[in-house]
């Protein structure tokens, strides 16, 4: 619409001027604010100070038809009378109210704005107003669309979105708000980092600065005091201040900064963003050149300060001159005695070992890797070679063009990394070109190909596993200055950090009180903290000297160390002050000049070794002295490669001549006796949480004849139950948060996306990523989805009604080009925009609370809604009217399907009726009842479940008794299978994509897949076979979803709110293995016990 006003001088601008620091201030405010999540106020402060003009706000509040707050908004950048840019906006949102007004018939509102807000512009265009004010006069607004001048609209929604973008281009041409739309550039949490460097530069100003000052409040100085002084005494009582209690935490403080309010929680003062530590499986340490072995368990959060270098005030422990004899101290000769300091065996390793680990729980089992791509496995009491592996790409078709021309170039490839995983079950390898490799292990020489991952552009320079969201992962450094958490079960790719400057040389990662994080250090001494999201680092230190480093914790996760070589050649090993990122203990006796990156590991929580001047040296955690030194009876490189096992009883050090000597306290050779007299491990079954991804490739010559004693090997046919993980494939959905049971479950059309909802009233959208390893983009248990989330991190919510204590189940329904959900959870229907997860509108406010929704399959406007008090809505979104209410049912509706080809809308209730409804009329053509089996009585709140057949004449209908198979055309029932009174009740069912399975679940937990020619039970899938040996017994499939294009793909929604999804294995390419007998014969019953029994005479028998 076209409005011709003059153009107005511009007035001198509303905001005052302020200087380049308080405006640069202001920005930081509102970052901060932002960050808090204080949207709100974010937006206040916008306006009053007019330094940021938010367009994304603005259009929120212009499509929502907020009129108020959009003008209010606007008045902190620019009035009516500014300029003539000021006046066509304000023209324009007035207008939209006015018409708004008149759609809704509100002539009084309508009158109320022409007087009020349009009334400003008539002497700028007299004609135009009054032809507005015509528009009161017109009894049908609608004429208003024919009008010329008012063409525009059409309604409410689409006038508003066309209005917004001329809104847009008068803002951004608008003198008023230039500069003002691009928000500066600033580092993630600036306003925090400058704070911390305000206290730390206090600190260092204090007279006699602590070792952990106790800082508990912004509101003045801080100053070290005396426990005894009035004001420490007076901070300790206040209760609005946060407790000192000392915590253990390299740079704590909710993973956002070191100034926090009061809460319950307590946090640490400055950096500390670590809280009480937890037990860890393993020392964190040493091998092939860097650190950070298995996934120990971690600490807290990390710091938000950026401080370029480590704050120096605070005073180490005293350093003893190294001319003191540390053989004074009277606890050395019963420490000593606990240090592995005996040569127990001696490996030919056959090449220069440059990374080893020990098996976390078998002890004496050895891992190696070399410099010439090697990899081994020992038992080092027998000193037997249970495996050798040499490098090789397993698909080199899949691996990119810069890796095959690195290989031409120069084939030689080298084990950077080489560690188990915390129960070691896989091991990972990683290599000097582009490589990582994981392993399966099941037992005695048992390895398998497990996954393979292109994943850095030049050396993978350390790996270790860790757990950031309950799901197990692995985490990588490499050349290209990238760090890189993989998704163990499906190899996706879950992060990528970047931020270094340098080659990263190594990777810690810990966890504290439940928060995951991880340190990565570099070859220019760099020290970064990092959370698993997307925030960026939240610590910048330099290494003592700046060194090439590692880090490590102690065995019990409460001390954290580091431990590396300068290119001069001189070693740094200290112990960090978590809370405060400094320096708290040098370690002493370091040859001058080191020859290589010096490596080291931690053992007992008590002790340090090192590799270092052709030994291995030793210190106590507590002395800063030298406790040790062992030559290994000789040997030894310049700086060898060293290992503890768990205990600390063994300690596994690289030689010269390529040999690998294993060195035992007395403890340590008591175990390997232990071990000699057995023969080696037994194979294990395939854990649940390791299948094999990549085939198995093995030669005879790679590994030793397989025991006769291996347990439950999978057998080459195909088997009827499944009952461990290594039968089928599957995958369990990660959605980064703890959510209710799952209600609801679909696949998105287009097959590459799942859509679950809770009964908490949270959506859950996972969406496959198109990529090297899942070119289709579609849904597969080979590559983990992406939770999607918006930017701005609100969810899909649906209305709930607050206070009502029944449960009630949640319903939602998809249309059909997966642009948009309907959705309800016993409050208000809502009508949410799948792609920004945006509430387009809400509607029907309960009672009646809606139990189930359906698309009508020619025109997504028309809904059908089953209401909780049996009836059924038809229902115009567009017009927001309800066209019919269809009665018939006596208990809530259960179930609503449409048939486009007999023309009839199918509803089903928890009275276990099924009715047909007329699609030309919607008056009831036909109904019937389920028929409970014998011995079998529905629940009170027994759903009645129901889908029809691809041929859109057969229906599908469940209920806990029974399946049952309709002819809706005759409206006669032509299959059924019942479920026995000792069988467990059906919790749903749904159809293949093809129509040819029913994939159904059980409040036992099994998952029975049937063939729905006959009702054949084909596939048996037992709850030990994908839910965890600790799962609760209560923990069930509520709702089934087959994929929309892969007959062979299904997933399940469980009652502790997890998603799997399912699929054969790829060698059987499909579910349906058991010989079809005859078919079931129209109006025949069959029964569940009698399958299920004769399930258990085709069980495979173990072997012995």
């Amino acid at each position: 619409m076209r409005v011709g006003l003059d153009v107005v001088e511009i007035k001198e601008g509303l905001v005052p001027m302020t200087t380049s620091l308080s405006r640069d201030l202001i920005f930081l405010i509102l970052q901060f604010l932002d960050e808090e999540k204080f949207k709100e106020t974010v937006h206040i402060l916008q306006k009053e100070s007019g330094l940021f003009f938010s367009m994304n706000y603005f259009e929120d509040l212009i499509l929502d038809g907020k009129w108020e707050e959009v003008e209010r908004y606007l008045s902190g950048f620019t009035r009516v009378d500014d300029n003539r840019y000021s006046m066509k906006i304000f023209f324009e949102i007035r207008k939209q109210k006015y018409l708004e007004a008149l759609d809704k018939h509100d002539r009084a509102m309508a009158v109320e704005i022409l007087a009020k807000d349009l009334k400003v512009f008539s002497s700028f265009n007299e004609d135009l107003f009054r032809e507005i004010t015509q528009l009161l006069t017109l009894d049908n607004f609608s004429f208003c669309r024919e009008n010329e001048q008012l063409s525009t609209y059409r309604d409410a929604k689409t006038a508003r979105t066309i209005m917004l973008g001329e809104l847009k281009k008068l803002i951004e041409a608008n003198p008023f708000f230039c500069d003002k739309l691009q928000f500066p550039s600033i580092k993630t949490s600036r306003l925090r980092m400058l704070i911390n460097q305000s206290l730390n530069w206090q600190h260092s100003l204090c007279a006699n600065p602590r070792q952990n000052p106790d800082i508990r409040t912004l509101m003045v100085d801080h100053n070290c005091r005396n426990s005894t002084d009035p004001y420490t005494q007076l901070a300790t009582s206040n209760q609005l201040m946060v407790s000192a209690q000392r915590t253990e935490g390299f740079i704590p403080m909710c993973a956002n900064g070191p100034f926090q309010p009061a809460s319950t929680s307590v946090q640490a003062p400055l950096s500390a963003w670590l809280t009480t530590p937890l037990s860890m499986n393993h020392p964190v340490l040493s091998g092939g050149g860097s650190l950070g072995g298995p996934s120990n368990p971690v600490s807290n959060g990390l710091v938000d300060s950026d401080m370029s270098r480590p704050r120096v005030s605070a005073v180490p422990d005293r350093i003893m001159p190294p001319g003191i004899n540390s053989s004074q101290n009277g606890l050395q000769f019963n420490m000593t005695e606990e240090l592995p300091r005996t040569v127990a065996r001696t490996l030919n390793q056959g090449s220069l070992t440059t990374s080893m680990d020990f098996h976390p729980i078998q002890q004496t089992l050895l891992l190696a890797g070399t410099n010439i791509g090697e990899i081994s496995l020992w038992e080092v009491s027998s000193r037997e070679k249970l495996v050798l592996r040499n490098f090789q790409v397993w698909d080199i078709g899949a691996s990119s063009m810069t890796l095959k021309a690195a290989l031409i170039k120069d084939p030689l490839v080298s084990v950077r990394r080489i560690v188990w995983s915390p129960d070691g079950s896989l091991f990972g390898v990683a290599y000097s070109k582009h490589m990582l490799q994981l392993y399966t292990y099941f037992g005695g020489n048992d390895i398998r190909q497990h996954l393979e991952i292109d994943s850095h552009i030049g050396a993978v320079n350390d790996l270790a596993f860790c757990n950031p969201y309950k799901q197990l992962a692995v985490i990588t450094c490499g050349d290209d200055k990238t760090i890189k958490v993989w998704d163990v079960a499906t190899g996706a790719n879950m992060y990528t950090f970047e931020g270094h400057e340098a080659s990263v040389h190594s990777v810690c990662p810990h966890n504290k009180e439940n928060v995951h994080f991880f340190f990565s250090t570099s070859v220019d001494g760099k020290i970064k903290a990092w959370l698993y999201d997307t925030m960026g680092s939240r610590v910048n230190y330099y290494a003592p000297g700046c060194s090439c480093a590692a880090m490590a914790y102690s065995a019990d996760g409460k001390r954290l160390f580091s431990c590396g070589t300068t290119k001069e050649g001189e070693s740094h090993m200290v112990e960090w002050n978590e809370n405060e990122g400094t320096v708290k203990r040098t370690y002493q006796g370091f040859h001058k000049r080191s020859l290589g990156i010096v490596q080291f590991d931690t053992a007992k929580n008590r002790f340090l070794a090192v590799g270092d001047d052709y030994s291995i040296k030793f210190w106590d955690m507590e002395n800063c002295i030298l406790l040790m030194t062992v030559d290994a009876e000789g040997g030894l490189p310049a700086s060898p490669r060293i290992r503890f096992n768990k205990e600390g009883s063994l300690l596994a050090v690289s030689a010269n001549d390529n040999k690998i000597k294993i060195l035992a306290t007395v403890d340590g050779l008591r175990l390997m006796r232990t071990y000699e007299t057995h023969s080696h491990i037994a194979p294990r079954p395939a854990p649940s949480n390791a299948p094999v991804k990549n085939g198995d490739s093995r030669k005879p010559e790679d590994t030793k004849a397989k025991s006769t004693e291996e347990v439950n090997p999978v057998k080459a046919g195909k088997v009827t139950e499944i009952s461990t993980s290594a039968q089928f494939r599957s995958l369990k959905l990660s959605a980064h948060f703890e959510a209710d049971k799952i209600g609801r479950l679909v696949y998105t059309y287009t097959g590459n996306a799942i859509l679950a909802l809770a009964f908490n009233a949270i959506h859950l959208l996972w969406k496959w990523p198109q990529n090297d390893l899942n070119l289709s983009g579609k849904a597969t248990t080979k590559v983990a989805p992406q939770l999607m989330q918006p930017a701005s991190g609100i969810l899909m919510t649906n209305h709930l009604i607050e206070g009502n204590p029944v449960e009630t189940v949640p319903c939602f329904a998809l249309s059909k080009n997966d642009s948009y959900v309907m959705s309800a959870s016993g409050g208000k229907i809502t009508l949410f925009n799948m792609m920004t997860f945006k509430k387009m509108v809400t509607f029907i406010s309960p009672p009646p609370v809606a139990t189930n929704l359906a698309f009508h399959p020619q025109d997504n406007n028309i809904i059908a809604i089953g209401m909780e008090d049996s009836t059924v809505y038809i229902y115009n979104v567009r017009l927001d009217e309800v066209k019919s209410k269809l009665r018939g049912h006596s208990k809530r509706i259960t179930g609503l399907a449409f048939s486009p080809l007999l023309n009839i809308l199918v509803s089903s209730g928890a009275d276990a009726q099924i009715i047909v409804w007329d699609l030309n009329n919607w008056e009831r053509k036909n109904g019937c009842y389920l028929q409970s089996p014998a011995g079998r009585t529905p629940t009170a709140r027994s759903d009645t479940q129901i889908q029809f057949h691809q041929d859109q004449t057969q229906l599908l209908a469940v209920n806990e008794t029974q399946i049952a198979i309709y002819d809706m055309r005759k409206m006669e029932c032509i299959k059924q299978l019942a479920i026995g009174e000792a069988s467990a009740s059906i919790s749903h069912a749904t159809f293949s994509c093809d129509s040819l399975l029913v994939y159904t679940g059980f409040v036992d937990g099994t998952v029975r897949i049937f063939g729905a020619s006959n009702l054949q039970l084909q596939r048996q899938i037992n709850p030990a076979a994908y839910l965890p040996s600790n799962a609760s017994s209560t923990v069930y499939p509520l709702v089934v979803a087959a994929h929309p294009q892969e007959p062979n793909q299904f997933a399940i929604g469980l009652t502790d709110g997890s998603v799997y999804v399912f699929e054969p294995l790829e060698s059987e390419g499909e579910w349906d293995v058991v010989p079809q007998p005859q078919r079931i014969e129209n109006g025949s019953t069959s029964t569940i016990s009698t399958q299920v029994a004769a399930l258990d005479q085709t069980k495979p028998q173990p072997q012995g």
